[in-house]
């Protein structure tokens, strides 16, 4: 079935399908009887794929990454589908259009997407709006929400922290967890970020705010996969330091290896986050290496480069505790999430 709704979605720009993909998700789920339709399809529901992770417990380990439900519009939707957690985002303080278009691109032979969308969002205050609104909030269900949290286009690196900070208050209360994400490569000197004293700055001031609360939230960074060694031993260092809640590995590279599209369509394209298949193996084996180096005591969410069942298993062997489909989503749609679902069964 998604097979033939994807070679129409296909013939359209990316980014118009993108659109048109969340707008009949959210019309179709109020339909009667529909939201019954996409569990009896695609939902597998079994104890055994419960997890207990970061002190939470998500009914099953295969989740929504951010980026794809930037505002929380389709988050009933997506529990419907059989995703055990979705996380919305990335969210900032003040609305913003993101950058230019087009900025949204499929390179079909090689399962690939590269996106320059600059944290185009509708910013906190109605992300939060929409999340109140939504089903899965109101009755409480057991899908967790995650809150992807990044910093405005406008504001400098040296104020970023400020931006962090408002979106964590605004979101405090709708969400499950937040992620911090500091590796986009689309919004200018965001990576800059990731370097060691000013990402220890950030995640120390949001750290000492959490504590604060009557019950703290656990916080996660996101990271990019194109740090070297030196700079994972750091992320290590720091997670352990700030006490943060865990990882989550990893965003889109800016690297164009493994193509076999050719040079010049793929300089055409541009800049952007490269995801899909050719992360596949980069991502995982710095899931691995995290692990090792932390001696399994760091908890990862893995994302990148999922595409198959057999794809998740392998970063779940690794060393993460969870998974979260984008690409792997828009390539091969709920199937995915229910394959991985069973192959998680069937190894039990």
């Amino acid at each position: 079935m998604y097979k033939i709704i994807r070679f129409f979605l296909f013939k359209l720009a990316a980014e118009t399908a993108h659109h048109l993909t969340l707008q009949w998700l959210q019309f179709l789920i109020k339909l009667p009887f529909v939201k019954s339709i996409f569990k009896f399809l695609y939902a597998v529901e079994d104890k055994k794929l419960e997890r207990k992770v970061i002190g939470l417990t998500f009914k099953n380990p295969v989740g929504l990454a951010a980026g794809l439900d930037k505002n929380a519009e389709c988050i009933d939707a997506f529990a419907a589908l059989g995703f055990g957690f979705v996380e919305i985002g990335t969210v900032t303080p003040l609305a913003q259009p993101g950058n230019d278009k087009p900025r949204l691109f499929r390179i079909i032979q090689d399962e690939v997407i590269i996106n320059r969308m600059g944290f185009n969002n509708e910013g906190m205050s109605v992300v939060k709006e929409n999340i109140l609104k939504s089903e899965i909030r109101n009755k409480k269900t057991k899908i967790i929400i995650g809150g992807n949290i990044g910093k405005n286009k406008i504001t400098p690196n040296e104020n970023a922290t400020d931006d962090y900070v408002k979106c964590f208050h605004e979101l405090y209360d709708v969400v499950d967890y937040f992620v911090v994400n500091v590796s986009s490569p689309n919004t200018p000197n965001l990576r800059a970020l990731q370097e060691k004293e000013p990402l220890k700055q950030l995640l120390f001031t949001l750290q000492e705010i959490n504590q604060q609360k009557i019950k703290p939230k656990p916080i996660l960074l996101k990271i990019a996969p194109d740090l070297s060694k030196e700079q994972l031993d750091d992320i290590v260092e720091i997670v352990f330091e700030t006490k943060l809640a865990g990882l989550v590995a990893t965003n889109t590279t800016i690297s164009r290896d493994n193509l076999s599209a050719e040079k010049s369509k793929i300089d055409s394209i541009g800049a952007g986050g490269l995801s899909g298949k050719p992360l596949t193996k980069k991502s995982t084996e710095i899931i691995q290496y995290i692990a090792q180096k932390s001696e399994n005591k760091i908890p990862i969410i893995a994302v990148g480069g999922i595409m198959t069942a057999q794809d998740a298993i392998d970063k779940l062997n690794a060393g993460a505790s969870l998974v979260q489909l984008y690409t792997g989503f828009i390539y091969e749609g709920p199937d995915l999430i229910k394959a991985i679902n069973q192959q998680i069964l069937a190894k039990n």
